[in-house]
């Protein structure tokens, strides 16, 4: 799969999945699952690697949001192209949450939602092969008024209708 950053392809992901069950190696930026941060917590705060935390859609974020500034990846789970509580984490996570690390969305992401991961505020996206450079820029210059308000600064139509 594809990863992109910012609308860029990175061949390289610095990061590495580890299983819940497996040790951290030492030498390496570690995502793990919001389940082993939650148990492993305390000792997991003295390694001086970066870590990261894996969401699955099942996960409730705000059971890691005060912890947001110990991560430097945040991997949320999409795991089919219907279920949004990927967006709605998204939004927690970068706008109400203020992370400043990755936001990655991974799994089940199409073409067509790359635009509104952005201004959810995604910045990494591990799709399938369709999703590509040429796809994130076409994404995100398609809309020219938006509707809803996110934290990307953005008017929208309302606002602009209303000279604000």
């Amino acid at each position: 799969m594809p990863l992109l950053k910012d609308g860029v392809a990175v061949s390289d992901d610095k990061w590495v999945r580890v299983d819940d069950d497996a040790d951290l190696p030492e030498d390496c930026h570690a995502l793990i699952s919001m389940t082993r941060w939650l148990k492993d917590r305390d000792a997991l705060l003295t390694r001086n690697k970066p870590i990261g935390v894996a969401l699955e859609s099942s996960d409730n974020p705000d059971e890691i949001m005060d912890d947001l500034d110990r991560f430097g990846l945040i991997a949320v789970d999409f795991p089919l192209f219907k279920d949004g509580r990927g967006f709605s984490y998204g939004r927690l996570i970068r706008h109400r949450g203020k992370f400043e690390g990755e936001l990655r969305a991974t799994g089940g992401v199409l073409v067509d939602q790359l635009h509104y991961l952005a201004r959810c505020g995604y910045d990494a996206v591990d799709g399938d092969d369709r999703i590509t450079e040429a796809a994130w820029a076409e994404a995100n210059s398609r809309f020219s008024v938006v509707y809803q308000p996110t934290g990307d600064g953005q008017k929208t139509a309302l606002q602009r209708r209303h000279g604000g």
